[in-house]
């Protein structure tokens, strides 16, 4: 693991959460983005080497819309940069950790994606980001 690549926050709606953020970090929210794969909008922040991801459900079966029903809007994940996603995925499953896709997948900002099952890991849903590498 490489460092804390962003923290994501499940919120009802970014059009309400965006400005909230943007004062707090006194910085612009900097990238919006769909990821259809995952029903979710996106807002990125960046401040200084830090991240935060707001997410926002597009459909009421995004994992965003049944976490806010179960637990209302807050911290999702940490998400952890890694230097090889598939490499770091066979590490873990060989320490314990059940993966809740068993190849990465498409993510925001540019990122191949994997989680870990919460239910190993203290209940913090942990997210696996590798920036996705162009081929030529």
């Amino acid at each position: 693991m490489k460092k804390i690549e962003h923290l994501g926050i499940a919120v009802k709606k970014l059009s309400v959460s965006i400005p909230v953020f943007e004062k707090i970090l006194n910085t612009n929210c900097y990238k919006t983005e769909t990821v259809d794969s995952e029903q979710v909008n996106t807002a990125f922040f960046a401040f200084g080497e830090n991240k935060i991801e707001l997410l926002e459900a597009n459909s009421e079966a995004s994992v965003i819309n049944k976490f806010i029903l179960k637990r209302g809007e807050g911290l999702h994940h940490i998400a952890f940069e890694v230097e090889d996603i598939e490499a770091e995925m066979k590490r873990l499953v060989n320490e314990g950790f059940t993966l809740l896709n068993e190849k990465p997948k498409q993510g925001a900002d540019n990122k191949m994606v994997c989680f870990l099952h919460p239910k190993e890991t203290n209940g913090v849903l942990i997210e696996l980001v590798m920036e996705k590498k162009e081929t030529k």
